[in-house]
């Protein structure tokens, strides 16, 4: 991790490692594609040998109430960013727009304010990234994750449609 100064901003730049982190997937029973950008390292992520939908549901939904109180992360809708970390996730869609079920893409953040703490106000490392990065995907298998609102981000699992749709 290196501390970067633009004029009188600082920022956290961390030095992930792409080949850990498609380990990490791995592990977590993701096959992953890679990219390492400057400011990024983008990861499309399909659950191997999934098949139910990963579980991202729609928070607001009454009938998620039980999944909702055992979530550790939560997704803004309208951003796609995984509350309190470096991490934000956006659908994969098939040919007529709708979300695939198996599919994400994850970005994690390589530049960061100085400021940001991760949940419990630890400090950023590589190493608590990696935790976290594990954690989420681990959630998405087994426990589920939580999208608040609604924006470009749709649910996987659970109502995935608007409850005011009429056929």
């Amino acid at each position: 991790m290196q501390v970067l100064q633009a004029g009188s901003h600082k920022l956290l730049f961390l030095e992930l490692d792409p080949d850990l982190v498609g380990n990490i997937a791995r592990q977590a029973g993701f096959e992953s594609k890679l990219t390492d950008t400057r400011r990024t390292l983008i990861a499309d992520l399909t659950a191997i040998e999934r098949k139910v939908p990963l579980l991202l549901f729609d928070a607001s939904d009454p009938s998620n109430l039980g999944w909702f109180s055992r979530c550790q992360f939560y997704v803004d809708a309208a951003t796609g960013n995984v509350l309190q970390t470096p991490l934000q996730v956006a659908n994969q869609r098939d040919r007529n727009g709708r979300p695939l079920p198996h599919t994400l893409r994850l970005q994690i953040f390589k530049e960061l304010p100085q400021n940001f703490r991760m949940p419990g106000k630890q400090p950023v490392t590589e190493q608590v990234v990696y935790s976290v990065l594990y954690n989420f995907l681990q959630a998405l298998i087994h426990v589920g994750v939580g999208l608040c609102g609604s924006g470009v981000v749709r649910p996987l699992t659970g109502r995935t449609e608007s409850a005011n749709v009429r056929n």
